[in-house]
């Protein structure tokens, strides 16, 4: 690549920014997207990898593979953690942990967010989150290894707290997990055991708000509510978690009333979203101005304020309520691509527009909620509707034909093909035989220290 041509680095290869790569290639610019997994994951559909609809490869594709057609675009592997506004350049670690530096002429940041645990860091240890692959397969690891630990167990109270499974939040994404969890209890799992009734397993959704889906038409989320009532979701609104630990939550009432503790084994997090750190101290650095979940104010152009060569996409824009949802990022990573082609040819910048194309949240096998504008889906056409949006923005024929036929399949059977889960199996001891993940073992080691410590002292 000549080095003459304006330098384009974007931050994150989620939508946005695959799609603002996309729309750079073959322009005369060079492209250096940088990614901490060198991946695109399809996140509306990380719930269905979690519970064993989908693999992997059905909802993910290498950067690389993707992006090969555009020679002017480079893929990078590493995490963006330090930028130098005034010399434009950023800094990336490796994840051996060693640094590198990347210069730019042009920077996209499309990093996303994080899952918030609302300043109480904690939680993770035992209440992981859904906004990456390694969220999704941990959660894989904690739901299939409850109901098998949950069978080498006798009757009792133990056992129980196994079979319960806690979400809080009650957005598309807690929603989806618990009735994914009942379905999965009542009818892929419903006859393979022989000690424990896997019908039994109970699912609590606890949220602050006064209903499921509250983005949705009250038509909607009513439906909806009903559909989750009936594959037997306990659904516990007015109330947040305010206590996560090993065996079990503490909920606390809006309202002030009593704290009510629940035994369980497995909670899992969707309750809100935060920036991440390298977003948090672009924003520090750039001088911009923040909300209280990180989002970074911007212009109409979806620049940063003073810094026209800086602009923020998806999720991390904070402009006019833009939403967090996969279109707002594509369709702002394409605006930024006609941004930067119009500076190219010394045109004004257009401001830009988000179209809102509609919502859509899955309940249950053959129910699901679609709304956009006036049209609003439920049940079995709202499952099809859902199925073929998803689809058809999924990256690369290969993921679209994959994933068409095993949702198709899994109309006919209520069988799930990508159950596998690893526990540690090297025998090695710094990679325990256990069903926690690495979070959780990093709290033990850090909590174990903390213990020598003050005995030592």
């Amino acid at each position: 690549m000549g080095n003459d041509r304006p330098r384009v680095l974007i931050i994150g290869g989620g939508f946005g920014g695959l799609f603002c790569a996309r729309r750079l290639g073959g322009v005369d610019v060079d492209v250096t997207l940088l990614d901490r997994a060198a991946c695109h994951v399809f996140q509306p559909l990380l719930y269905q990898c979690a519970t064993g609809t989908l693999s992997i490869g059905q909802i993910s594709r290498s950067l690389r593979e993707e992006l090969a057609p555009h020679p002017n675009v480079t893929t990078l592997l590493g995490e963006a953690i330090k930028l130098d506004p005034e010399a434009r350049r950023v800094t990336a670690r490796r994840p051996d942990e060693s640094m590198y530096e990347l210069d730019y002429d042009y920077l996209v940041i499309a990093a996303g967010m994080r899952q918030s645990y609302f300043g109480k860091e904690e939680f993770a240890a035992w209440a992981p989150g859904m906004k990456t692959l390694d969220d999704a397969l941990s959660i894989r690891r904690r739901v299939f290894a409850a109901f098998e630990i949950a069978e080498t167990l006798p009757p009792g109270p133990e056992r129980d707290e196994w079979l319960t499974f806690a979400v809080a939040g009650a957005g598309p994404t807690g929603v989806e997990l618990a009735g994914q969890i009942r379905e999965l209890a009542t009818r892929a799992l419903a006859n393979e055991f022989h000690s424990i009734d896997p019908e039994e397993a109970r699912v609590l959704l606890f949220d602050g708000g006064d209903r499921v889906l509250k983005s949705f038409a009250p038509a909607l989320t009513d439906r909806a509510a009903r559909e989750l009532a009936r594959l037997g979701v306990e659904m516990h609104f007015g109330v947040h978690v305010s206590d996560v630990r090993r065996d079990g939550v503490t909920v606390s009432s809006k309202d002030g009333g009593p704290d009510r503790d629940y035994a369980t084994r497995t909670v899992l997090w969707t309750a809100g979203v935060e920036a991440v750190p390298f977003a948090r101290h672009a924003a520090e650095v750039l001088g911009a101005k923040t909300d209280r979940s990180g989002r970074i104010s911007v212009d109409a152009d979806l620049s940063v304020p003073g810094h026209s060569e800086v602009f923020v996409i998806g999720d991390l824009a904070g402009r006019d309520g833009l939403p967090g949802v996969a279109e707002n990022a594509m369709q702002g990573g394409l605006h930024v691509a006609g941004c930067i082609k119009r500076d190219l040819g010394r045109s004004a910048r257009k401001d830009f527009r988000y179209r809102d194309l509609g919502s859509a949240a899955y309940i249950s096998r053959g129910h699901a909620l679609l709304q956009a504008g006036p049209i609003k889906l439920t049940g079995l056409i709202g499952w099809l509707g859902w199925g073929f949006i998803h689809i058809a923005f999924l990256t690369g024929v290969r993921n679209r034909f994959s994933t068409i036929a095993t949702w198709m399949a899994s109309i006919a059977r209520a069988n799930r093909s990508d159950r596998t889960f690893i526990l540690g199996g090297s025998g090695h001891p710094e990679e325990p035989y256990t069903w926690q993940s690495a979070v959780h073992q990093g709290h033990h080691a850090s909590r174990e220290n903390s213990r020598r410590d003050q005995n030592a002292g």
